[in-house]
């Protein structure tokens, strides 16, 4: 059989994704994820009395603690299974890429292990997100000045 043919035969037999309905569940699940943020953030300022913009910072650590008890628990994989990016795109995704990278590497030790292999991902996450940030504040402190 041709290289051509087979091509067509397999394009033809495999199940195609829903695109649709994974783009509903994400956007969906990132809104909610969206909507406790902000139930969060309006909790610890209602009851600690203190700054939105403060409370933000807890709430940043609420869902980072959150999302890296999850992932430890075994939990947060499967609920990434069904929700795919709208669980990974928010904070909850960089915890679990880096508590994965500490599970997996665990039995190697806390330096070797855990230190070396813990920021595998999200090491290259925060390079590119401090590099856009860098070249995205450059152009707007050419085009708008200072």
């Amino acid at each position: 059989m041709e290289k051509n043919k087979y091509k067509d035969l397999v394009a033809r037999h495999t199940p195609r994704e829903p695109r649709l309905y994974h783009g509903m569940i994400a956007f969906l699940t990132g809104g909610m994820m969206g909507v406790i943020g902000q139930f969060l953030i309006d909790v610890y300022s209602y009851y600690f009395h203190i700054s939105t913009s403060n409370a933000s910072v807890f709430m940043i650590i609420t869902l980072v603690f959150a999302g890296c008890l999850l992932t430890a628990l075994g939990f947060f994989d499967k609920w990434v299974s069904f929700a795919r990016a709208g669980l990974i795109i928010p904070i909850t995704g960089f915890a679990h890429a880096m508590m994965s990278a500490a599970l997996e590497y665990r039995k190697e030790g806390l330096v070797t292990g855990i230190g070396a292999n813990m920021f595998k991902l999200a090491g290259s996450v925060i390079i590119f997100g401090v590099v856009s940030a860098y070249i995205v504040g450059f152009i707007r402190l050419i085009v708008l000045g200072g």
